[in-house]
């Protein structure tokens, strides 16, 4: 049962609430400190809190008191302010003190019973509505650790590849991969879910899962546009609960240096060389297409691209940089592509992202990011 706790300068006041609340069930207690000095963590559960409020009393006004009342973490507390007749119509102030209901005396106890019984319901709610957010964020967090198991480790061997992916406080639908079709033909791709949620994550874990088995039908997964042209026509929007996804989808022939690409409605990879006179050249490499999902009869192209040596491909998702930067503006992919045209072979890819996180106003990121750096030396 929820507990009551009561302070008041008058005694007799003090003696009725008891009196009162106690013959109809509840549990009492009374206190002499003011609220504001309480240890309400002590308490360890939701506290209906009844006390003498009055707007002189500077102790109401305590950021102390404020941060109390709002922290989310702490024991819900609802708070019954009584006043003295004509106070009541401070009623705005009180509530900005932190006060939840008014009370005037003398007390009508009619008035006092519905007022205490409301208040346990708010309380009940807001500890229901606690429990049901523990439990999402917990289920949550289980399908970011779920998602983050399929992911492939980095490679090491043949063709350096390190990545990273950084789930937002929502769980979004970025997923990668990278793998073997044969010894000489590396596969890769990077796809970003529409929304979040968990209907996101698993569109998104549903293809990978199809690509890493390679059961689309009849499809060439040498060819790119071909992978695409299977996808769009899987996974249509009308049987995904509406959700579309994005895709860049790559072939690397490491024998003869030739990548084969096609990209849908996915931020271009980008490609960066460095020449012996040590100037770079940039590439962004990216096809026409709309997102898979969107339209039934989309066909998709291919290119093909020479890899000089001593060249790095990133792939990423638009969360990387479509972050809203200190000066309130919004950081685009061209300022993303100048933080990859200043990034060196020797750093690590952890200072692309300190150079992206540098730049945010919350130090945070609004949606999930992945990024792919490909060492193509």
């Amino acid at each position: 049962m929820t507990p009551i706790l009561v302070n008041h300068s008058d005694a007799e006041i003090c003696q009725l609430l008891c009196q009162e609340l106690t013959a109809a069930g509840y549990v009492v207690s009374l206190t002499e400190e003011k609220p504001a000095a309480v240890d309400f963590d002590k308490i360890l559960q939701p506290t209906l809190l009844i006390s003498e409020w009055n707007p002189q009393d500077s102790s109401w006004n305590s950021s102390e008191w404020q941060a109390r009342k709002a922290n989310p973490a702490g024991p819900f507390i609802f708070h019954v302010g009584l006043t003295p007749p004509g106070v009541s119509a401070q009623y705005t102030t009180a509530l900005n003190c932190g006060v939840d209901d008014v009370l005037t005396t003398p007390i009508n106890l009619e008035e006092l019973q519905a007022r205490v019984w409301a208040g346990i319901r708010v309380l009940k709610l807001r500890q229901e509505l606690w429990e049901q957010r523990q439990l999402l964020e917990t289920e949550l967090s289980e399908a970011e650790a779920y998602v983050r198991s399929l992911l492939p480790d980095d490679l090491t061997e043949k063709i350096p590849i390190t990545a990273r992916f950084i789930p937002s406080r929502l769980l979004g639908g970025d997923c990668y991969d990278y793998y073997w079709l044969d010894p000489d033909y590396l596969a890769i791709y990077l796809l970003d879910v529409s929304g979040h949620g968990l209907g996101s994550a698993l569109l998104s874990t549903s293809v990978l899962n199809v690509l890493r088995s390679q059961s689309l039908p009849n499809v060439n997964f040498y060819r790119p546009e071909k992978v695409l042209d299977a996808l769009n026509e899987t996974f249509q929007m009308n049987d995904q609960n509406e959700k579309y996804f994005t895709i860049w989808y790559g072939v690397y022939n490491r024998a003869n240096r030739q990548l084969l690409y096609a990209s849908a409605g996915h931020p271009p990879a980008v490609l960066v060389t460095t020449h012996v006179n040590q100037t770079q050249t940039i590439e962004p490499l990216k096809t026409s297409g709309l997102p898979v999902g969107m339209l039934p009869d989309t066909k998709y192209r291919w290119q093909r691209c020479h890899i000089p040596a001593s060249s790095r491909l990133y792939l990423f998702s638009d969360g990387v940089y479509e972050i809203q930067q200190s000066d309130s503006s919004i950081m685009g992919l061209d300022d993303f592509i100048d933080i990859l045209a200043q990034h060196t072979a020797d750093k690590d890819i952890d200072e692309i992202l300190h150079q992206v996180s540098a730049r945010t106003q919350s130090r945070t990121f609004s949606d999930d990011l992945s990024l792919l750096e490909v060492s193509l030396e």
